[in-house]
């Protein structure tokens, strides 16, 4: 998630608006997903990958422009983690379909997000929404993100293979760990959250 821009005064700058080019950027990316699953499932593993390459391109570049334009949105703010989460999700399902990777590596990714997921109406009732990403959490998603185009890269055989899966297995269980690390953080921060609005309540009634 980009950084926001701050005012001489400290304060954060984010729009509302709905319809600005980052966001567009942001959508151009979701409307890629199926489109990736797609070409993964049936083995088109080039074309995977380039729609991958220009996913990334436009993730750095609608947060450029967000940043350079003042152009952080609210909307922008959910769509890029989204975004990042869908084509994880979508590259797992289809390299486990496809037996690259294990099934169990699909629920021990998914379940973090499913235990983050349970934060979010809990948080909700006290009046937050998702609390901002932690950079380990970055950190992990970079991690994943890097590690499926190199595990499809090894489905080529040859020297490329044997150079691009260890690699990709690599990155595949730093992002995996450090994704867990970043989940346990959050839930950790939501409930010093919960129970401080708690306590503030318990004070106030």
């Amino acid at each position: 998630m980009p950084e926001q821009p701050s005012l001489s005064d400290g304060r954060s700058v984010t729009t509302d608006r709905i319809l600005t080019v980052p966001n567009l950027l942001s959508l151009g990316r979701l409307v890629l997903v199926p489109v990736f699953f797609w070409l993964i499932l049936s083995g088109y593993d080039g074309w995977a990958l380039l729609v991958l390459a220009v996913s990334g391109g436009t993730d750095w570049l609608d947060g450029y422009l967000a940043r350079r334009w003042e152009q952080i949105s609210r909307v922008g703010q959910l769509l890029d983690p989204l975004a990042d989460r869908l084509y994880i999700l979508s590259t797992l399902v289809a390299l486990a379909w496809r037996e690259v990777i294990p099934w169990w590596l699909v629920g021990l990714i998914v379940s973090r997000d499913v235990l983050i997921s349970l934060t979010i109406p809990v948080l909700a009732e006290y009046g937050y929404g998702p609390l901002p990403v932690h950079f380990l959490g970055k950190a992990a998603t970079f991690n994943l993100l890097y590690a499926f185009p190199l595990l499809l890269l090894g489905q080529m055989g040859g020297t490329l293979e044997a150079i691009a899966l260890p690699v990709g297995w690599a990155f595949t269980w730093w992002g995996t760990a450090l994704y867990w690390w970043a989940g346990w953080l959050y839930v950790k921060q939501a409930r010093q959250v919960i129970g401080e609005a708690r306590r503030a309540d318990a004070v106030t009634s």
